[in-house]
């Protein structure tokens, strides 16, 4: 049976709060979109009244911290069977959906409140991070009554725990005292067990499509280290100091268009990889229609040499140069960041955030048509 408590009200003595009906269940619907954090976990909402292929209509749809999908759907005045049979058929459907897919639906949820922000803005405001490549990894299916009997109950904990069908009950108890009414809830099953992963299309199409050409740089302009300035002047980006920073900036191959940020600061410059990765004491960079060795370059910033650490374990603290044409770079004081950018530890990734490419083009005056290699 699901936790069942009562609430008192404590002055000289304890009282007893009045345990009400709902007056409308359709209330509860309105109150978690008002605020979702009453389901008891972080939730970012993005759909209500969802049209699904099959002519039905989900409650509410919501997105969790991991990208995986929350139907929440309201018991109404339905019996156990058509409810509990309805979830289960929103089951079969948010399984399926793709990236793309989850994106259409909460576009036209934050449309229909008058919204400008995209998904990746909402979820970063949400959870204070990019959302994960890979959506709807996860879904659960969750009942949303103000009471529930014996037999929806029997039903949900039969699916659940003999065959872990991701779907639990959340009931909400009514309170009214003095003119004031409250809300306390109860989960039927532990929520740590009532999710499953969204098997159907095995990750085919989870993930932001990637067009094959787009990557993402991260550069670290730092005091002691490389410098922004030199690579705005002279075309290239940079990694080194380990094998584990070194390792992605050398995957960059010729053509890939770069999209380059600076930690702590935002995306600085657009540009098409020209030449193959080579160490600093070896680089050459073309200036003025001249190949010139970069360890040569006037330069603001320090990039590691062969010294003797690297005699010692190879090459892996060696600064690693990529010469970049840039179609559009900028001074780190004119660096563009917004709300939902996609940002990452590793040197180097192809780059599948399209809210970020889209804006950071859109800014700098990017032609998005992925450019020839």
């Amino acid at each position: 049976m699901p936790l069942e408590f009562g609430l008192w009200r404590v002055d000289d003595k304890p009282v007893r709060v009045t345990t009400r009906p709902m007056p409308l269940e359709s209330r509860l619907e309105e109150l978690i979109e008002a605020d979702p954090g009453i389901l008891g976990h972080p939730l970012l909402l993005i759909g209500r009244q969802v049209l699904t292929q099959y002519g039905k209509v989900v409650d509410l749809l919501g997105m969790d911290a991991e990208g995986g999908l929350h139907v929440l759907e309201l018991k109404r005045d339905r019996t156990p069977r058509e409810v509990v049979a309805q979830v289960l058929d929103y089951g079969s459907w948010v399984q399926e959906l793709t990236n793309d897919q989850i994106r259409d639906i909460y576009t036209s949820y934050a449309r229909g409140r008058g919204l400008a922000e995209e998904l990746d803005e909402a979820f970063a405001l949400r959870f204070g991070g990019t959302p994960p490549e890979a959506l709807n990894s996860t879904h659960a299916l969750t009942i949303v009554a103000s009471e529930i009997d014996a037999a929806t109950e029997r039903i949900v904990t039969y699916l659940a725990s003999g065959f872990q069908v991701p779907v639990n009950v959340l009931f909400f108890r009514y309170f009214e005292d003095e003119g004031r009414s409250y809300l306390a809830r109860s989960w039927l099953r532990d929520e740590a067990d009532a999710v499953a992963p969204a098997a159907g299309t095995k990750g085919r199409g989870k993930q932001e499509p990637w067009n094959g050409t787009d990557w993402y740089v991260s550069f670290g302009d730092e005091a002691g280290g490389r410098n922004w300035n030199d690579a705005l002047t002279y075309g290239f980006v940079s990694a080194g100091g380990g094998q584990w920073f070194s390792r992605t900036i050398r995957s960059l191959p010729l053509g890939a268009r770069v999209f380059t940020h600076i930690p702590k600061a935002g995306y600085v410059g657009v540009g098409t990889v020209c030449g193959e990765p080579q160490p600093f004491e070896d680089a050459t960079l073309s200036v003025d229609g001249e190949r010139r060795r970069m360890a040569d370059l006037p330069l603001d910033g320090v990039y590691r040499p062969v010294g003797e650490r690297a005699a010692t374990e190879g090459e892996e603290p060696r600064e690693w140069i990529v010469p970049v044409a840039w179609e559009r770079a900028v001074p780190r004081e004119q660096a563009l960041w917004r709300t939902g950018f996609f940002a990452n530890q590793n040197s180097a990734c192809k780059l599948r955030a399209r809210f970020t490419i889209d804006e950071v083009s859109r800014h700098f005056g990017i032609d998005q048509d992925i450019p020839e290699a």
